[in-house]
């Protein structure tokens, strides 16, 4: 393990190159990253480092949207079959069905989404301004793409607007059931309920906290309580863990596991940024059609 970490010292240094990564992959890949975040703090992040390479340590839309932020910088992946099925669960055909039956629509794309679907939308959002921005939006009419259960819980607390829903989830979100929230909540009585906004609406119902990966984390080492259950991805039980180590995390009752996040390995790692075999490459045109809503997510959400 030491060797290796040396190893990717040795090659950042060489290679003038930045890792990022997000808190559900590997413990270990956390570690050696310099920036560790959730979606919204490596869309920001990418766009501030100025070494040559970004390495980033997650799935393949986050790839993309690194390269569409920094066309100028190399962004490698360095497990290049990394996917999020969630990213594919919307289609530009419904897109264009919609702006034609609704005169007043944005579609809002949330940043867990392919580049195509991106360049075909108004505006990016992620878990943690997703609220801040639909609500900021002139639109009245709001088609959210991929995420139903995302598009659900801003809907919620926003009954001035129409939403059109589409049918996308990310299946370890979805998966959290609220018969597993009622078991987990009776088991430790005393632990308050995070949960990520990708859970279904009536999984978020329960919580006693709702919020982004971030949110979570900051809103857990906040609390004066010691005992947490915790309904997203459990990487980041390894963030909870080193900021909060008085406190419990338990999960909500299921192996709560992206195995695409966990196809990042330390070895990856090393193998990208020798061979820079693995990196994101992208048409000029779609990469130009998928950087305004970005650019437009990362202003709006001041």
């Amino acid at each position: 393990m030491e060797a290796k970490i040396q190893r990717i010292q040795e090659l950042k240094k060489e290679k003038n190159a930045v890792i990022m990564a997000h808190y559900y992959v590997p413990d270990e890949v956390q570690d050696i990253a310099d920036y560790v975040g959730d979606s919204y703090y490596l869309s920001e992040m990418a766009t501030k480092v100025d070494a040559e390479i970004i390495v980033l340590c997650g799935v393949s839309f986050m790839g993309e949207s690194a390269k569409i932020l920094n066309t100028g910088k190399k962004v490698l992946l360095p497990a290049a079959d990394a996917d999020c099925p969630m990213a594919h669960m919307a289609d530009t055909e419904r897109i264009a069905e919609v702006r034609e039956e609704y005169e007043d629509v944005a579609v809002v794309c949330y940043v867990n989404s392919t580049a195509e679907l991106k360049a075909a939308s108004d505006v990016c959002v992620t878990s943690s301004n997703a609220l801040k921005i639909v609500k900021a939006l002139p639109n009245q009419n709001i088609f959210f793409i991929p995420d139903q259960n995302l598009a659900h819980y801003i809907a919620d607390q926003l009954p001035e607007k129409n939403f059109i829903f589409n049918d996308g989830f990310c299946h370890v979100h979805h998966n959290v059931r609220k018969d597993q929230v009622l078991a987990a909540r009776e088991a430790k009585p005393d632990a308050l309920v995070l949960v990520h906004p990708e859970c279904r609406p009536e999984v978020t119902a329960l919580a006693d906290y709702v919020g982004s990966t971030s949110g979570i984390i900051n809103y857990a080492t906040e609390s004066d309580a010691k005992e947490f259950i915790i309904s997203t991805e459990m990487g980041v039980f390894h963030e909870l863990q080193k900021r909060n180590p008085g406190k419990k995390f338990y999960t909500a009752g299921n192996m709560q596991i992206c195995p695409n996040m966990k196809k990042i390995s330390l070895d990856k790692v090393i193998a990208s940024l020798e061979k820079e075999e693995t990196q994101v490459e992208m048409d000029a045109e779609l990469i130009r059609d998928a950087h305004a809503p970005m650019k437009r997510m990362l202003e709006l959400s001041k």
